[in-house]
């Protein structure tokens, strides 16, 4: 049974098993209710009940409203104080154990005449622990509403407050508990049990928006595979091509590494115009520079971005790293991949994708990432920024993440007769051998341009070369 939340129904391996009950449980403002107010209307003009303990019918509507969601075939039973018929009956769960039928049991059947409906919201179940004597009787009149309602063929969601004098108790008598959470990090989901059915495990991202609730599932990379053809990519340059020992692999990770205007960014997007030009789907994700901006800086060194985006076999796609979960971004990628059939990408750079991170490790998502990349044939490209411009130690990545590369590229600046002149070089390739030389690199307005390997010099990766004695 679908869950009505975009994503969940994937973390839940298809959705909540009909006919049993399921605890969200999390803290105020966490979306408990948003995602109940999901089920409810997962199916458009089925019929549903919804039973209100903590706020008011008209403000639960209102709420479903501001997210596009309609009630108009939902029931709301509202047992807020102050309603049911102004008595007391309001304030109890079940009348003593030993009377003839509880009273919300009643109140539900008065209200769904013909049958219970087969989704049934109950928000908040946790209220009721204020209103019986001891948690034994809370436990023992819960447990009896449950029963109840899932024998007569409803699935129920309800939500409790996270810490409260009712959270351990229910967590006990639900057939499933989702988990919403809420920092500095982001919002984020995970499932605790879930009898019946198995779940993705782990922390799933969550999303509160003007649309509702979406979570975006954590990606597992040997959740996917498709085979491919392990080729050789050229860069279309034979200078290149000949320093990387043929360019590149399908389904490799390739880090760029080298200091700020050194030339990564238009190294990355001659590549991805290579693909272009093939007929391959490729796309570049920007962390740092506007579509526009990128497009006028590759089309004044020769690399038709714009024409290419016309015509279906390039994407630019522009991202804030401050409005993105690394978890939501993977999902962008996986739709590029998936269901539009990319076969490079570029991630320009690092230093932006870490501001998604929020002060995690960057390790893992990355690596999670272009692991998936990989396993569905797809050819990465990593740009990464080193802060040192020449002198003092070579560091490839500041991040610690060469080990995802299966081939290196360094651009370095080097003084040499005054001038300050870039040069590039391959420090790993996993698949192959390549040359071990610099060359110098250049861009020009016709495109890039590299030249003969350099030789009678040392010193050339520390920016201060020299010349051999016997050059």
């Amino acid at each position: 049974m679908s869950s009505g939340v975009a994503g969940l129904d994937a973390v839940l391996h298809g959705g909540f098993v009909p006919r049993r009950a399921y605890l969200v449980a999390g803290g105020p403002g966490s979306g408990k209710t948003t995602l109940g107010l999901h089920f409810l209307t997962a199916i458009q003009g089925e019929p549903a009940l919804l039973v209100s303990l903590g706020e008011a019918a008209d403000d639960i509507r209102a709420d479903a409203e501001s997210i596009g969601l309609d009630l108009s075939t939902i029931t709301l039973l509202d047992l807020t104080p102050g309603h049911a018929d102004g008595d007391h009956a309001s304030y109890k769960l079940l009348e003593p154990w030993e009377a003839e039928a509880p009273d919300l049991r009643e109140r539900i059947d008065s209200v769904c005449p013909d049958g219970l409906p087969q989704r049934i919201f109950i928000d908040a179940l946790s209220q009721f622990r204020h209103l019986v004597p001891d948690a034994f009787q809370f436990r023992k009149q819960v447990m009896a509403l449950l029963q109840y309602l899932t024998a007569a063929g409803a699935t129920v969601v309800f939500t409790a407050e996270q810490g409260s004098a009712a959270d351990d108790d229910l967590q006990y008598l639900g057939d499933g508990i989702l988990k919403l959470e809420q920092g500095p990090d982001g919002r984020a989901l995970h499932i605790v049990k879930r009898r019946g059915a198995g779940f993705a495990e782990g922390r799933h991202a969550v999303r509160l928006d003007s649309h509702g609730m979406q979570v975006y599932p954590r990606l597992v990379p040997e959740d996917h595979q498709q085979t491919f053809v392990a080729e050789t990519i050229p860069f279309g340059l034979a200078e290149l091509d000949a320093l990387t020992g043929g360019g590149l692999q399908r389904g490799t990770v390739t880090l760029v590494s080298g200091p700020s205007g050194v030339g990564k960014t238009s190294l990355g997007a001659h590549v991805m115009g290579e693909a272009a030009r093939r007929g391959e789907r490729s796309v570049i994700f920007t962390f740092e520079e506007r579509v526009g901006t990128l497009s006028h800086r590759c089309e004044q060194i020769g690399i038709p971005i714009s024409q290419m985006i016309d015509t279906g076999t390039l994407a630019v796609r522009e991202i804030e790293p401050l409005r993105y979960m690394p978890e939501e971004f993977a999902c962008s990628v996986q739709r590029e991949v998936e269901e539009r059939g990319v076969r490079m990408v570029m991630l320009d750079s690092l230093s932006g994708y870490r501001q998604s991170v929020r002060g995690r490790d960057i390790t893992p998502h990355i690596h999670a990432l272009c692991r998936y990349l990989s396993n569905m044939g797809v050819t990465v490209l990593l740009i990464n920024e080193i802060s040192a411009i020449a002198g003092g130690e070579v560091r490839v990545s500041e991040y610690g993440i060469s080990y995802l590369a299966d081939a290196v590229l360094m651009l370095r600046y080097m003084e040499l007769d005054g001038e300050l002149r870039k040069t590039i070089g391959t420090l790993k390739k996993r698949t192959g051998d390549f040359e071990k030389t610099l060359r110098h690199f250049n861009i020009t307005r016709n495109g890039l341009s590299v030249g003969a390997p350099i030789k009678g010099m040392r010193g050339i990766i520390s920016g201060m070369p020299e010349l051999l004695d016997n050059a």
